[in-house]
């Protein structure tokens, strides 16, 4: 029988880069304005859209694909914004303006279509069913979480720079300032929270009736593309990531 844990349908990878600059996380918080102002216009419709989905899965069970396809793009352009800032310090590559998905970049996510969702779970796993996790998270984020806001905000979710996380993503910040290295056992630790984070967000989001699992499966690759890798597909299913000959780009296995 396999170690490897039951993997989960929203699947958060990354690649760690190796030449990270020792100081430019110090202005990151500049950089990165651009997309801090797309991104807080793309939440404001996130939530209209995820009001319009749980109607939908409500009536229809169904969550329609290009609502979730914006969601997902939304998850993912902030996924990868919060990777080269200050919820990971994962990488110095710039993240792109884009709502697609980005086989390139060292940090992905991909959340499966779901062909039907539960009409019963849509009225209580966004507040009640994800308490639990809510109340972990509170911990791991702290002030950089933010679920469930206002009774009719269904996919008011989102992650970002704070508690645990906040302090641990420093640590390693000074340590590249002053050793140039990024310990791997911290990389791990972060990364494992923000996965468990983007799952909760995912459910939140009513993306997905499979409930979160109390686990912090931590490092780049996640369970369920080490234990059942993606082969060469369309671009909603992406390959694990690793790195090329060159460098500098980031290519599909």
């Amino acid at each position: 029988m396999s170690d490897l844990p039951i993997p989960y349908p929203v699947r958060v990878d990354a690649v760690l880069d190796p030449s990270l600059s020792r100081w430019l996380w110090l202005v990151k918080w500049v950089l990165a304005i651009p997309h801090y102002v797309v991104l807080v216009f793309l939440w404001v419709a996130f939530v209209v859209v995820s009001a319009l989905a749980f109607f939908a899965i409500l009536f229809t069970e169904r969550y329609p694909r290009s609502l979730f396809d914006f969601n997902l793009g939304v998850m993912r352009w902030t996924w990868r914004v919060h990777y080269y800032g200050y919820g990971a310090l994962g990488t110095d590559r710039y993240p792109p303006f884009t709502l697609a998905d980005a086989p390139d970049y060292p940090a992905r996510l991909h959340i499966p279509y779901p062909a039907r969702l539960s009409r019963r779970l849509v009225l209580v796993k966004w507040w009640l069913l994800a308490l639990p996790h809510y109340l972990v998270l509170s911990i791991m984020v702290g002030g950089g979480l933010w679920i469930g806001r206002g009774d009719a905000d269904p996919g008011d979710a989102a992650w970002g720079f704070g508690g645990l996380v906040g302090l641990l993503v420093l640590i390693a910040g000074i340590s590249k300032l002053f050793t140039g290295q990024y310990p791997d056992s911290l990389y791990r630790l972060v990364m494992g929270m923000n996965r468990w984070s983007l799952r909760v967000s995912a459910y939140a989001g009513l993306m997905t009736d499979a409930y979160p699992p109390f686990r912090l499966d931590q490092g780049g690759d996640d369970p369920g593309s080490t234990s059942h890798p993606i082969g060469p597909g369309p671009a909603s299913s992406p390959p694990p990531l690793t790195y090329g000959p060159d460098p500098a780009p980031l290519a599909p296995a």
